[in-house]
């Protein structure tokens, strides 16, 4: 620790009151310097499984034979991007590789000014985009000290557990597109205009509410209406994550203009991209001279291929499903056990519980949740908490997770909250 902050800076953040030193990963489970072994419930960059030997040997292969830039001719990115854009519905047919999410999101911001004129961009007051100059400006959890982000419009993050208007389903998607209209309104109303909306179409950050298929029907409606584009961001909820859909914007309901993609991607190699129209990325294109050094190249998109192929070989997303729903009817049961369990939510390979102190007023206890983490990485299970409260466990494991491996994440904290006893803030 001292050597970080040395080297590399001040507040340099870690996880957990004892911040781990892993040495090693493989599958589900990751070894810390002393040799103690943890089951990983939360990292989705290694998503078919730390260290997976086909990425490995893709990585491997390909940086033995060629790697470089994208203004050379190779296959690699052309059989990677068809491969990618047949999963998407539609017109979403075209694709920018870069490196990672922040450039993506950026990129897709670029998109949406080029075609609309304007540059006003709205997102939940509750998310997190990346942090390049242009995207970190969206983020009311890590705001930037410095910059101008008068185009940024930021409105109710959805919490299907305290639902605006106070009723949920319908209502509460119909109170949501009324509060995204009122800041396309606003928007307009300056010199910025409206450009796009962005969000994870699981709203991860927020704490994943549970939203039926449809919800987001009211708000693409009142986004295509006032001329601006839906920005989906898959980073989290893509690659076959939630089950039901490969994308999350499928499995709600919604065809967005724009895709970006990100971490997961390449199995923990660097690899990101965004997908969109011919009509946008031809737009974009005579808007912008984009070229990124990395961005493509041949090791990248060999790892990426690898990833698809892993996915579908190995029924991952079928696995996501089954073991996902496997998962949430023990944290189900476990509710009727600890009252400090408030709600269970997700889909497929995200899922968790909302803590609270008082179950009948709903009171988040996000300094319980805090307890519960490290509590979990004593006893050789890793996850960690999010939401719009800070107080949702927030429980991402790679796709491999099995059901044994939830057995012992269930086991394990069933007797964490009884030693913990009830949640107090």
């Amino acid at each position: 620790m001292a050597r970080r902050a040395r080297l590399l800076g001040p507040n340099m953040s870690t996880f957990y009151e004892e911040p781990l030193h892993l040495v090693k990963g493989e599958g589900v489970w990751v070894w810390d310097a002393q040799g103690h072994r943890y089951l990983d419930c939360y990292n989705n960059v290694p998503h078919v499984g730390h260290c997976h030997p086909k990425v490995v040997e893709a990585i491997c292969r390909q940086a033995r034979t060629l790697n470089t830039h994208t203004r050379y001719l190779h296959e690699g990115i052309l059989d990677y991007v068809e491969r990618l854009t047949a999963t998407f519905d539609g017109d979403l047919s075209m694709a920018i590789l870069a490196c990672t999410g922040s450039e993506a999101n950026d990129i897709a911001l670029r998109m949406a000014e080029s075609v609309t004129g304007h540059r006003g961009v709205i997102v939940t007051d509750h998310t997190y985009h990346g942090n390049t100059a242009a995207v970190s400006q969206l983020s009311a959890t890590n705001p930037p000290a410095t910059g101008d982000g008068s185009h940024v419009r930021q409105v109710p993050a959805p919490d299907s557990y305290r639902p605006l208007g106070g009723q949920a389903g319908q209502p509460h998607a119909q109170a949501f597109a009324a509060k995204v209209q009122e800041a396309i309104d606003s928007l307009n109303a300056t010199g910025h205009g409206f450009s796009a909306m962005l969000l994870c179409p699981a709203f991860l950050n927020e704490g994943f509410p549970q939203l039926d298929p449809g919800w987001l029907g009211p708000t693409q409606e009142v986004v295509r209406r006032a001329g601006g584009l839906l920005i989906c961001d898959e980073v989290q909820p893509g690659f076959g994550r939630n089950g039901e859909r490969f994308w999350g914007h499928q499995r709600i309901g919604v065809t967005p203009q724009i895709v970006t993609l990100g971490k997961p991607m390449g199995n923990g190699h660097p690899v990101a991209g965004v997908v969109t129209t011919p009509d946008i990325m031809t737009a974009f294109r005579r808007s912008y001279r984009y070229f990124n050094t990395f961005g493509g190249n041949p090791v990248s998109c060999a790892a990426a291929m690898a990833v698809l192929e892993v996915i579908e070989e190995e029924g991952l997303q079928d696995n996501a499903k089954q073991v996902g729903a496997y998962a949430r009817a023990g944290l189900t049961r476990l509710a009727l056990r600890h009252e400090c369990i408030g709600d269970v939510r997700g889909y497929g390979l995200f899922f968790g519980a909302e803590m609270v102190s008082d179950r009948a007023r709903k009171t988040p206890a996000p300094q319980f949740v805090n307890q519960v983490a490290n509590a979990m990485r004593e006893r050789g299970v890793l996850l960690n908490k999010l939401g719009i409260h800070g107080n949702t466990l927030k429980i991402r494991p790679p796709m491999p997770f099995s059901k044994s491996d939830a057995d012992f994440m269930l086991e394990t904290l069933d007797g964490v909250l009884h030693d913990l006893g009830p949640a107090l803030e």
